[in-house]
Parts: C-alpha cells; structure tokens; sequence
C-alpha cells in the first residue's frame, strides 16, 4: 500500500505599482496608521509586520494577531513564515497601545529582541518597532536607542 504525502504550495504576487517608502519612522507611523481600523485601534491590541523591499518601499501589512485590551500572543513562527513567504529582506514590527501610553512594557522589549534575535539568523533586518495609539501618536525603538 503507498502512502500520500500532500504537497505544499507556496504562493505569493507582489504589486508595488504606487508602494510608499519608508525614510524615517513618522513616514512608517503615517503609513500604518492610516491603514489601521479606527473603530478598532482603542478598543484591543493588535500586532502587525510591515513587509518592505531593499528599497524600504511597502510591499504590504498583515496583520499577524489581535488580541485582549492589554496583550496580544504573537507566535515568531508565523512571523517569519510570512516574511519568508514574501521574499521580504525588511520589516517594521508596529502593535497599538489602546490605553494610549506610549512606554514600552518589558514584555514589548524582550518579544523585540527575541525577534531580531531570530532575525539575524534568517538575514533579515528588522528596521523598527513602532508602538500606536488612537490618537496617532506613536513610540518609534529605532529612534529610542532600544532596537
């Protein structure tokens, strides 16, 4: 008797016919908060990756967890599934801060350092890591020294 293996498919079309580019991280800040669901924003914590191309030009956003009011579970694993998937060499790791405080917990650096940790390995350069608010402020940890 023989056995099946199923096959995996991997799939991915980019279109970066008007793709924005990434200078600094207000220009990031602008991009993803405007891209973020405002009547979400304030109510729970969501986790996103911005996927960018050599030329820090977006290539997309996707959304990787959303969770409770004070946390959200971010699984790596996904998080490089997807940027491997994209053939994306850069990424902005941007969640929301629904209370409005900008401060990073401890639980923010160490899930920051973990991933460019694990970043390195795969040679892909994580460029920042920004913390949002409903109000459009944001926390930017390239900017900040503690990236």
């Amino acid at each position: 008797m023989k056995s099946k293996v199923n096959e995996i498919q991997v799939s991915y079309k980019e279109k970066l016919e008007f793709s924005l580019s990434i200078k600094c991280s207000a220009d990031a800040n602008e991009i993803i908060f405007n891209h973020w669901d405002k009547d979400t924003i304030g109510l729970y914590e969501s986790f996103k990756i911005m996927l960018l191309n050599n030329s820090n030009k977006v290539k997309g956003i996707y959304q990787l967890s959303s969770g409770g009011i004070t946390g959200t579970l971010v699984d790596i694993r996904i998080l490089f599934a997807i940027v491997l998937k994209t053939l994306s060499p850069c990424i902005i790791l941007v969640h929301n801060h629904p209370s409005g405080k900008l401060k990073p917990s401890e639980v923010d650096k160490q899930l920051t350092e973990k991933i460019v940790k694990a970043s390195k390995f795969l040679d892909i350069a994580v460029l920042d890591h920004l913390i949002i608010t409903p109000s459009g402020e944001y926390f930017s940890f390239a900017d900040n020294g503690i990236l």
